[in-house]
């Protein structure tokens, strides 16, 4: 009975060191990266927004939206900059990532994510902006001209997720997305994940290209490594591949004009599975397949993604 009590209190001081440990890496990971923008309440919920480029009114209203694991940063390190000399760009956070609050417990579809950043979008003077997503973006963007084609002048994926694929889940977002990985596991990772293991993350997304210098510094790894974005990332993860199943039947009815534009070495989103199927699907639809160019091609081939921006803003007549 006593190694009993011995081991329960070992085991109890164990988890009470992890999460404190959780608590002070997410507070030293939130103080040296700290909002960007500023905070709109739609539908009692906080989102984060940053604007950048040209004053209301003088220019084009672009929305960028990032990927999975994403936030703010990962626009505002080369796209953002590389477009606010034409437009007026609203960068959101996507819900339960970054500074923006979750929507719900169960990671929020891809449907609720493009309303709530429509709304906001709407909340800053933008009622149809062009619309950019990247990777998990692209399939939210999708969303919002599927679900709301009057508020919106054009579309832009940039190695956006489209279309079902048949590759199972990976293991990773099968743990964290569990009830029990997500009590357990994810403040694990958040007290415990090396900065070695993150980096080796960030090769993999940007293969066969390096991470630019200077981009993990910029991005703030430890804003995705708190323990709520984990929990909303992995579920969002887990629930994409049934909510792109029942929104790609709806692509022929998109109307705006829209650009697409993806690496052929890309090996987390395919080009074939999504890019070429979504060209299919959707009339007039522009595709560029950049060769040799990996998932992350608004930072290693920027100019083309902003020209990508600016033949869509063209074909809506607002250049």
């Amino acid at each position: 009975m006593a190694i009993s009590t011995s081991l329960l209190v070992l085991a109890a001081l164990a988890w009470g060191g992890t999460l404190w440990k959780a608590s002070v890496n997410e507070a030293r990971a939130e103080a040296a990266y700290p909002p960007q923008g500023r905070f709109l309440q739609v539908g009692g919920h906080q989102v984060h927004a940053v604007e950048m480029g040209q004053p209301q009114g003088s220019a084009p209203d672009l929305v960028l939206i990032h990927g999975s694991s994403g936030n703010t940063r990962d626009m505002t390190f080369r796209l953002a900059p590389a477009l606010a000399g034409d437009y007026r760009i609203l960068i959101f956070d996507r819900p339960g990532l970054g500074y923006s609050s979750r929507l719900n417990g169960n990671g929020a579809s891809i449907r609720q994510q493009a309303d709530v950043l429509r709304q906001a979008a709407a909340q800053m003077g933008a009622e149809k902006p062009i619309v950019l997503g990247q990777s998990y973006g692209g399939a939210v963007a999708l969303a919002w001209a599927t679900g709301h084609p009057e508020a919106l002048s054009a579309l832009v994926t940039v190695g956006g997720v489209s279309h079902p694929w048949d590759t199972p889940l990976d293991m990773y977002y099968r743990v964290t997305s569990s009830r029990l990985g997500s009590a357990l596991a994810v403040p694990a990772l958040t007290a415990f994940v090396p900065r070695s293991t993150v980096m080796e993350t960030l090769d993999a997304v940007f293969a066969p290209q390096t991470v630019p210098e200077g981009y993990a510094e910029h991005f703030g790894i430890g804003l995705t490594l708190r323990r709520g974005s984990l929990r909303a990332n992995a579920l969002q993860r887990a629930n994409l591949l049934e909510e792109v199943d029942a929104q790609a039947p709806l692509y022929p009815q998109i109307a705006v004009p829209v650009e697409i534009i993806h690496g052929t070495a890309d090996d987390t989103v395919s080009p074939e599975v999504h890019a070429r199927q979504l060209a299919r699907d959707v009339p007039g639809a522009g595709l560029t397949l950049l060769e040799g160019i990996g998932h992350m091609p608004h930072h290693v081939a920027t100019d083309a993604v902003a020209a990508a921006v600016h033949r869509a803003a063209a074909r809506a007549n607002l250049r």
